[in-house]
């Protein structure tokens, strides 16, 4: 890896010889800008509004504007010649615990590299020292023409370092939450907390970017002249009527997802939850079906004996009247 800047750390009165690597790649797909009607190739020239003239970039500097419009020439000596500890330095001016870092303030990642064979020696003190405290390193160092924050780390058996934001470049954060006073009620955190345990962890090398895949599939086939594949149909979005039933139902998809993912793991398909099958609905009608045939009988047994009550109630009746009448 190609060094961007050489210098020192300054461990109190010890010095480490270091080379700065960027211990990050961007693996975005770049696009040129073209004329739309012929393809040409869009470029920007550099012209000195004076002269009107395009310029090379050895004629180019830099310089400060001031308020009435007037430029004032800064050189790479005169930012070279400030009085600045961490011109050529990184300094560290304190080791705290890693979470009293925001990650808000993280920015570019850098890997740490000893500049020869003396350097290897403090460098490995600086490096178990880190170790063995679960400390983090607080540094100031200059780079690209301004003094930046520092947080150094181990990784692996290499010390890192984290450019990080200075605290007045973090922006409060009045003004972004909502402003209208919401209750989330515990049935709700419940369910969300079911969510987030049936969603489970993930380890992060699993990860890809799937947008650059298919921008690179798109590439392909309109170079070879194929059809470009089609973009599948976004599945839900759109505004959440019923809070609670959106959850529930990220639940039991998120369930359901898992379990396919272990069945197919394992290697074998199970029957889907809630689904009968056909033996074991039988039994359910013949038991239904036996219990109507077992309610007619009842009916019909006990009309038989209400009528025969009624005949012998009538025959009675009529004995009683015979007896009764006169001779």
């Amino acid at each position: 890896m190609r060094s961007i800047w050489n210098g020192a750390i300054s461990f109190g009165l010890v010095s480490i010889p270091i080379k700065l690597v960027n211990a990050t790649e961007s693996h975005a797909i770049s696009f040129r800008q073209v004329h739309v009607d012929d393809g040409g190739r869009i470029r920007y020239r550099k012209f000195c509004e004076l002269e009107d003239r395009e310029v090379g970039s050895d004629e180019i500097g830099k310089a400060y504007e001031g308020a009435d419009g007037a430029m004032i020439p800064i050189t790479d000596e005169d930012l070279g010649s400030l009085p600045l500890p961490t011109a050529k330095t990184i300094e560290i001016v304190a080791f705290v615990p890693s979470d009293r870092i925001d990650p808000l303030q993280m920015d570019t990642a850098y890997y740490l590299s000893a500049n020869g064979v003396p350097a290897a020696k403090p460098y490995t003190l600086l490096r178990e020292a880190l170790k063995r405290s679960q400390k983090v390193a607080i540094a100031k160092f200059a780079l690209r023409g301004r003094e930046r924050l520092g947080m150094l780390r181990v990784v692996d058996d290499v010390i890192a370092m984290h450019g990080l934001l200075w605290p007045d470049e973090i922006r409060a954060t009045e003004g972004v939450a909502p402003d209208a006073s919401v209750t989330v009620r515990d049935q709700e955190l419940d369910l969300a907390d079911a969510l987030m345990a049936t969603l489970g962890e993930v380890d992060l090398a699993d990860l890809h970017d799937d947008y650059r895949e298919a921008v690179e599939e798109l590439i392909a086939a309109k170079a070879s002249g194929e059809e470009a594949p089609q973009v599948p149909a976004p599945t839900g979005g759109g505004k959440v009527l019923d809070l609670m039933a959106a959850l529930e139902k990220s639940v039991r998809e998120a369930k359901e997802s898992r379990d396919e993912a272990v069945e197919e793991a394992e290697g074998e398909v199970k029957p889907l939850r809630g689904r009968r099958t056909a033996s074991k609905a039988t039994p359910k009608a013949e038991a239904g079906k036996k219990s109507t045939s077992t309610a007619k009988k009842a009916a019909a047994k006990k009309s038989t004996s209400t009528a025969k009550k009624a005949t012998a109630k009538k025959a009675t009746a009529k004995k009683t009247a015979t007896r009764k009448r006169p001779a």
